[in-house]
């Protein structure tokens, strides 16, 4: 579970409304007026809820986001959040040990043994890599195959992350067109005769909670979601660049002590201490 941006969202949700509901009275006045420090106002609440800023700002952005995206990328958005919410899908260390068993596997039966390991795999990839050397296929032509891979799995979740991107710049945007509407009807009603002067406060209201609406679809919602969608998309990549580097070494004959020191370099160092830890002496 992404823990991090579970906390961040909630935070950011309780502040928001806690500057909201509370007032803080400090100063000389304050003291004079015998003021509690903190003073709560639930009812300030409705203050910032307007239905058509709702409507204007929630409708066209969701409205735009469907014009400008294809119905299969659209359809994968209860995907999206599954992947950002698992920050523990790939674990570096996990591939390391597995490359360096399959490794030690080849230099004892072949690479004809390592069939079987292939089958094991409920990662494609990686079982595709595997049969691609058991296939004796070039080695050029076995990492030009897995690059080529990773580039365009690499070019969707781009693609999946720019939807949020877009989300995240239309939002304020129509903010400010709900802000204009708001003003042009306020504008309206000053001209008319003295009973259009009581919607003032309502269309004053609509001008400036839309603008406040599209900043917390921006920054709250919708550019945290892009950037943990990115933050997956290297994770995984960084999993794939170690499988191929393994898969060409074992290919070329490496030892395995000498593969797991070569896939550490990909990981922090910390992560690396562990790493070297575990290793158990299982090179030849």
């Amino acid at each position: 579970m992404n823990i991090t941006y579970i906390i961040g969202l909630v935070l950011a949700i309780f502040v928001f409304l806690f500057g909201i509901v509370c007032g803080i009275n400090i100063g000389p006045k304050a003291v004079a007026a015998n003021l509690p420090v903190f003073t709560f106002k639930l009812e300030n609440l409705w203050n910032f809820f307007d239905a058509a800023s709702i409507f204007i700002v929630i409708g066209c952005t969701m409205a735009i986001v469907v014009a400008s995206f294809p119905a299969s990328t659209l359809a994968a958005m209860p995907k999206h959040f599954g992947i950002m919410l698992n920050a523990k899908k790939f674990d570096p260390m996990k591939y390391i040990d597995q490359l360096v068993d399959l490794a030690q596997t080849a230099r004892k039966n072949g690479l004809l043994a390592l069939e079987g390991k292939a089958n094991e795999q409920e990662d494609p990839f990686f079982k595709m890599a595997i049969m691609l050397i058991v296939d004796a296929n070039d080695p050029d032509k076995v990492r030009a195959i897995l690059e080529n891979d990773i580039e365009c799995m690499s070019a969707r979740h781009e693609d999946a992350a720019a939807l949020y991107d877009k989300a995240s710049s239309v939002a304020p945007a129509f903010g400010m067109v709900g802000t204009l509407v708001g003003l042009i009807n306020m504008l309206a009603n000053m001209n008319m005769d003295a009973g259009g002067s009581s919607t003032i406060g309502q269309d004053m209201g609509t001008a400036l909670i839309t603008t406040l609406y599209g900043c917390i679809l921006a920054h709250m919602i919708f550019g945290p979601i892009a950037n943990n969608l990115r933050i997956r998309d290297g994770e995984e990549v960084l999993c794939k660049q170690i499988i191929v580097e393994g898969i060409m070494s074992i290919q070329s004959g490496e030892n395995p002590k000498a593969l797991r020191e070569k896939l550490l370099t990909y990981i922090p160092q910390g992560k690396r201490d562990e790493g070297a830890k575990s290793s158990g002496g299982g090179g030849e």
